[in-house]
């Protein structure tokens, strides 16, 4: 099942709840991607990135891409489609001076439309709200373009915050003068971390990481530490933790279920670092967010 709403200024919202599918060669408006249940993987390039919930992808206007669902339930998915004169309005409104905007607040530079990294991205805070808030209204029998324009306006106002805190504060970390080596290496490290959050629930060793980032283990291993204040094992120990709470809360999965499902192979061992991470035990946070 698929539903589309188009608003007066050409944005789009997409939703589908579905299985078994697989879409080739596409290419669209840049997209806010985001799954509410299950996963959905893309292709892009040589890359391939799942998107789990809790996490959103970015995919810029033109990009070619493959994506499937291979789950036999029904997936959720939302995308949300931007015009380029729509990006270049928002950018000009949330860069240019106030005088500027007051003396001319019509024009718009004919400049190119912003390109963002390609990546995967923690769905949280004021975004994951907001979305949410997309999702009801879109799926509610209300027809209020303002009100929907509005929230997504927002959308793209909380998803540039997060885009500074995980792109441009997080690539100023390392500790390389060159800018465009640093941009280098900070793309390798980030295609590690979407290799990590799109296999989280397998088995991975670091030599695996690595080769997907093009970088040997000692400079990986030094360089993520810096980006990510957290070594990549503690990484992928936190993106296994946080799908478990996600669990906890949204779905009926008994415990040992879900410690099979995130890639952990003792149920103990999962209780005690639940605890250690999030200060109550699996048990007891089921029934504190059931309540």
């Amino acid at each position: 099942m698929k539903k589309i709403q188009i608003l007066n200024n050409q944005n789009k919202i997409y939703s589908e709840a579905i299985d078994l599918v697989n879409y080739t060669n596409e290419s669209h408006e840049f997209s806010i991607r985001m799954v509410f249940n299950g996963n959905e993987l893309y292709n892009i390039g040589n890359k391939e990135l799942n998107i789990f919930p809790g996490n959103f992808l970015i995919i810029n206007e033109g990009t070619i891409y493959n994506r499937k669902i291979n789950s036999e339930l029904p997936v959720n998915t939302l995308s949300i489609l931007y015009t380029n004169q729509f990006l270049k309005s928002f950018r000009h409104s949330v860069t240019s001076s106030d005088r500027l905007l007051l003396d001319d607040p019509f024009t718009v530079p004919n400049n190119p439309a912003p390109v963002f990294l390609e990546t995967i991205y923690p769905l949280k805070g004021d975004m994951m709200f907001n979305l949410a808030h997309i999702r009801n209204l879109f799926h509610s029998e209300i027809n209020n373009d303002l009100l929907m324009n509005e929230y997504l306006y927002h959308c793209l106002f909380n998803f540039y915050r997060i885009y500074y805190k995980e792109i441009l504060v997080k690539s100023k970390q390392l500790n390389v003068v060159n800018i465009n080596t640093r941009n280098e290496l900070f793309k390798r490290l980030n295609n590690a971390k979407d290799y990590m959050i799109s296999n989280y629930n397998q088995e991975i060793q670091l030599e695996d990481i690595c080769k997907y980032a093009c970088l040997s283990e000692t400079h990986f291993y030094r360089c993520f530490k810096q980006t990510f204040h957290c070594s990549p094992h503690q990484y992928l120990m936190q993106l296994r933790l946080s799908q478990a709470k996600y669990m906890l809360k949204n779905t009926s999965y008994e415990v040992r279920e879900i410690v099979n499902l995130i890639g952990f192979d003792c149920v103990s061992s999962f209780i005690r670092l639940f605890k250690d991470r999030f200060g109550v035990t699996p048990g007891n946070y089921r029934l504190t967010t059931a309540a």
